[in-house]
């Protein structure tokens, strides 16, 4: 499963090559805050500082749930963690199933 999230930032990484030159400006007015703010990204750099966190949060989850059962982590820590990779996992598959749907209403569109 991690490793399907990690292949998903490999992919925004080249898709982040690709467009660099021609989203840059796009990306920069859609993210206004954070252009406004002095951090300018681009809609990859975005998505795949996401996948990152989400990859993080999940191995994270992996480690306090073997420590948990090892007997090194109390049952908090762990249910803390794993509750934190399941909100990250969804907040994932929900801006994963938006970005598709777009996707497929811009396919749709008459040229």
């Amino acid at each position: 499963m991690i490793n399907a999230i990690q292949t998903i930032g490999a992919a925004i990484s080249t898709v982040k090559d690709v467009a660099s030159s021609s989203s840059t400006a796009s990306a920069q007015s859609i993210l206004g805050g954070a252009a406004a703010a002095g951090q300018s990204q681009s809609f990859a750099d975005v998505m795949s500082s996401m996948a990152s966190d989400v990859v993080g949060s999940l191995q994270k989850s992996e480690m306090a749930s073997i420590q948990g059962i090892r007997g090194e982590a109390n049952t908090r820590e762990v249910v803390d963690a794993v509750m934190n990779a399941e909100q990250s996992l969804q907040t994932a598959i929900a801006i994963r199933d938006k970005v598709v749907s777009a996707y497929l209403e811009i396919a749709r569109m008459p040229i």
